[in-house]
Parts: structure tokens; sequence; C-alpha cells
């Protein structure tokens, strides 16, 4: 039974792995399934307490992640149609992956922008805004889940 729990844990990681960029898939719940996983294994000492809070972290990480673009987009001068344009341009550029899901939040806030009546110069920065809150919202993912996929390759020795 616990060779099972260990694949599905495996599964549910790197799963979580390939949702921290692909926005189809929602990377650190699943990354939380992995560990979940894990505490139905006795010998791994992953405590009901320590899921809690890595139920906390989940849901933190899950809502920064929607956030974290649109605070760059704004950050960096962006308007409300440039955020909408990035939100846009993520879901357009799903159809066009993976070079589409990291230019489409760019482009959709440059056109967002430019649409608007902004000029060059502050459609470029809105966009430059929304491509590094994309950037750091899945660097923030991608640790979360590794650090997960850690803890599961420790857990085995």
């Amino acid at each position: 039974m616990d060779t099972i729990l260990y694949l599905f844990a495996f599964s549910a990681v790197l799963l979580g792995i390939l949702g921290s960029f692909l926005p189809v898939l929602p990377g650190p719940p699943l990354a939380y399934l992995g560990l979940i996983c894990l505490y139905f294994i006795p010998e791994t000492g992953v405590s009901g307490r320590e899921l809690g809070m890595h139920g906390v972290v989940v849901s933190g990480i899950t809502l920064l992640d929607y956030y974290i673009p649109i605070w760059g987009t704004k950050q960096f001068g962006g308007s409300k149609s440039g955020v909408r344009g990035a939100m846009m341009g993520l879901v357009i550029g799903l159809f066009f992956a993976p070079l589409g899901i990291l230019l489409g939040p760019f482009l959709g806030a440059f056109l967002g922008e430019l649409i608007a009546g902004s000029s060059q110069r502050r459609a470029w920065r809105a966009a430059l805004g929304s491509f590094l809150g994309f950037l750091a919202g899945t660097i923030l993912k991608l640790a979360y889940a590794f650090f997960i996929l850690w803890m599961i390759i420790s857990s085995l020795w």
C-alpha cells in the first residue's frame, strides 16, 4: 500500500510541477495532494499539523498567483485595460503553448493599453510588469512544488 501511495505522491507532485507553468493545472494544490499521500504513510512522519500549515501556504500561493500579475501590471503603470489584456493574453496563449503562455500576458497587456489609448511607453511598461508578475508567480509555484518533491524523496531515506 505504501508503494501505491508513493506513486500517487510522485505523480501528483510531477503534475504540480507542470501545473506551475501551465495554467490549466492547479500546480500547488496538486503538489499538496502529493503531501497528503505522504501523510497516510506512517514512516514519513508528516503530521496533521504540518499538513494544515501546508494547506494555508497552498491557499496563499494560489491566491497570490492570481494577484501578482495584476499587481505587477499596476506597479509598472498599467490600467485596468492592461490588466484585462494580460488576462486575455494568458488564456489565448494557452492555445500556443509553451511560448504563448510566456508571451500571451505580455502581449495582452501591451495591446490592452494601446487599445485604451495609452502611450507606447506606458504600454511597454505595463506589459513588462505583467510579464514579471507572471514570472514571479511561476517561480513561487515551482519553488513550492519542488519543495514537496524534496520532502517525498527525502522521506524515502
